[in-house]
């Protein structure tokens, strides 16, 4: 609205940016009645592969605006690392258990990461 934009769709879904099978994301994508998709956060498109929707988007006169942008790549890359890691551990050992041990090894990354960064 900052912008000046008039939101003419709002949607909503829950479901991973690692999902390919996201049916509302391909009806925002096969819709040609906008010019600027906005998104909040890169992770709540996709995780992977936000360029070729964005390449496609653009071939086809349209635009991608991410409204929170990554701070910096470490964020955009530990972000990247952590939501691998919860997509196998989810398939390997349930999704609660596995959102658990993707905390634990955040944390610890995190750590390492503080711990060379002061040395």
């Amino acid at each position: 609205m900052a912008k000046g934009y008039k939101i003419s769709r709002v949607v909503e879904e829950v479901g991973s940016g690692l999902n390919d099978n996201r049916k509302k994301l391909l009806s925002v994508l096969t819709d040609d009645k906008f010019s600027i998709l906005l998104v909040e956060h890169k992770d709540r498109l996709t995780r992977f592969g936000g360029n070729y929707i964005q390449l496609l988007l653009t071939q086809s006169g349209r635009e991608l605006e991410i409204v929170n942008e990554a701070s910096n790549d470490k964020d955009d890359l530990m972000t990247d690392f952590a939501a691998v890691i919860t997509s196998f551990c989810s398939r390997l050992y349930g999704l609660r258990r596995a959102k658990r041990k993707t905390e634990k090894i955040i944390a610890s990354l995190e750590n390492d990461f503080v711990e060379d960064e002061c040395n």
